[in-house]
């Protein structure tokens, strides 16, 4: 059964120096992303406003927008470009580093409002940034901490469901047909030292896959962590490489080949 609007929120916690600390995040962000390998910067793959296919638009983070390989790939597969609006670095909803993935929306919506189905990711950086700050929703599990993910971070996670799911209802308000949203695959022991995420990865995905369950819009859930493993992902320990870019647009190219 479809929820058509959620309102509530849990309480989250307050932190102090919580917007100093982020905006020192962004700049080491901004380093570690230019400064080590050639990977290139924060907002690598740059806007698409006019394609191809104007109704096929793409929003979200850096698993898209660093390399841009993973669009790439479906452009690939459909033999026709699509609007691209990520942005490495975008939360679900605010943010400082960088657009948000709802004003992404917005964004794409003005350009053009005639959107028939988005790809999208949304959420991760969301938990990731944070954990990678000083973790103050506690979303890093230990080893013998298995199966115990914090309440504070399963709260603050539920909060991002609210989001989600506010985002999705606002998209099949605007008429938008269909959303292929891509979930999130475990990180690994590279630059930030996040190892220590499965645990949230997978209540996280859990509630991302229910948000497109139980939101208004005619979304399709794609969960990659049973296809990304350690070998697909760059040094940082969070982004896809090349043949990691492959893989998740091979998970999400038969969802959205019907709709082309």
């Amino acid at each position: 059964m479809k929820h058509f609007s959620v309102h509530f929120r849990h309480s989250l916690p307050s932190f102090g120096l919580k917007t100093v600390l982020k905006a020192s995040l962004a700049l080491l962000l901004a380093a570690a992303m230019t400064g080590c390998g050639g990977v290139g910067s924060l907002a690598s793959n740059p806007r698409v406003t006019d394609a191809d296919n104007n109704q096929v638009v793409t929003v979200g983070d850096s698993i898209f927008a660093l390399s841009g390989e993973l669009q790439d790939f479906l452009e690939e597969y459909a033999g026709q470009t699509f609007r691209r609006y990520t942005i490495s670095g975008a939360e679900l909803t605010g943010g400082i580093i960088a657009t948000s993935i709802a004003d992404q929306y917005e964004i794409a919506r003005s350009d053009n409002s005639d959107i028939e189905t988005i790809v999208m990711d949304a959420g991760g950086n969301d938990i990731l940034i944070p954990a990678i700050m000083l973790d103050p929703y506690d979303c890093k599990t230990q080893w013998y901490e298995f199966g115990k993910l914090s309440s504070t971070c399963k709260n603050f996670i539920n909060d991002l469901y609210v989001d989600a799911v506010n985002l999705l209802n606002d998209m099949h308000a605007d008429g938008v047909d269909n959303v292929i949203y891509l979930g999130y695959y475990y990180t690994k022991n590279g630059l930030f030292l996040l190892d220590s995420m499965e645990e949230a990865v997978d209540y996280g995905d859990g509630k991302l896959a229910q948000a497109c369950s139980y939101s208004s819009a005619n979304c399709q859930f794609v969960d990659p962590r049973s296809s990304i493993n350690d070998s697909d992902i760059i040094f940082d320990g969070i982004h896809p490489n090349t043949g990691g870019s492959r893989k998740l647009a091979n998970l999400i190219w038969p969802k959205l080949q019907p709709l082309l």
